[in-house]
């Protein structure tokens, strides 16, 4: 098996290196490779046998006045991989967002919930599902994640770490709930789904559990060695953006047992092995 990994150089680009190690991988950074560019994606995508696309524009804000730059890399570029990998007869796991829905449920979202994107980035990024599963039938995985931190660029983690070395406390949302996941166990978890021989479907990958901001910043301070005290509590209504957040991003995982597989294991328990790791080291 020959891989190709898009947005190589990204945060979960770099951790699927890591977990796809001692295989056939070709690594494309997004100055390598414009996913935008429809003939450079096909000859990058000639002699693979599996695409994993994390390239993305992920600027949620930026993307409200932004959208179409966001639509070109999200689902232009989705569509664009997903024909060349039909014509080379290659399997494409397209990286999806909770952004794709509305944040309005009280239940974890299924993994074939209707999707209702009340933002720029998400209306793009569910674009990019539809087009990838339309040019790929068959043989396109989609992969949805949310609320991601890893060892390999900015997260709210190393966020709340920075601000921890500047400010006595810091204030963190308690309103909007979901599933702090690692890049690294994502990855692991999506080679794994491979290595099923799965070619085809829907999988939300996330951790188990669920927490809010405000839960989420207090365990990375804890497991930092600082005094979670020092995060209070606040609601959206004081960090008001310009792209509206999914006040529920809680995703099922039924998805993973349909395949053999476990879903991907407890935030909290993932994020203490991250510390050990150096994953929350400030930068």
């Amino acid at each position: 098996m020959k891989y190709l990994i898009t947005g190589a150089n990204g945060m979960l680009g770099q951790d699927l290196q890591q977990a796809l190690a001692g295989r056939d991988v070709t690594a494309l950074s997004r100055a390598e490779l414009d996913v935008t560019d429809a003939d450079a994606v096909r000859a990058a995508v000639a002699g693979h046998d599996v695409v994993v696309n994390a390239a993305a524009y992920t600027k949620v804000d930026d993307a409200e006045t932004h959208e179409d730059e966001a639509y070109a890399i999200n689902a232009t570029g989705a569509a664009n991989l997903a024909r060349a990998a039909a014509e080379h007869g290659a399997i494409l796991v397209q990286i999806s967002t909770d952004y794709v829905f509305d944040g309005m449920a009280t239940t974890p979202y299924p993994e074939d919930a209707p999707l209702n994107p009340v933002s720029a980035y998400g209306r793009t990024k569910a674009a990019g599902e539809r087009l990838a599963q339309e040019a790929n039938p068959g043989r396109t995985i989609i992969v949805r994640t949310a609320w991601l931190y890893g060892a390999h660029g900015p997260n709210f983690a190393r966020t709340m770490l920075r601000l921890a070395a500047s400010h006595d406390t810091v204030s963190v949302v308690t309103d909007q709930v979901g599933q702090p996941s690692w890049t690294l166990d994502l990855a692991r978890q999506i080679v794994a789904l491979l290595d099923t021989g799965a070619t085809s479907g829907i999988f939300n990958g996330t951790a188990s559990g669920q927490a809010s901001w405000f839960d989420f910043a207090k365990a990375v301070f804890r497991n930092a060695g600082l005094d979670p005290d020092r995060v209070t509590a606040t609601d959206s209504s004081q960090f008001v953006r310009p792209a509206p957040r999914p006040a529920y991003s809680v995703l099922g995982h039924d998805s993973w047992r349909k395949v053999g597989l476990d879903p991907m294991r407890d935030w909290s328990s993932a994020l203490s092995e991250a510390a050990t790791q150096g994953v929350l080291e400030n930068e």
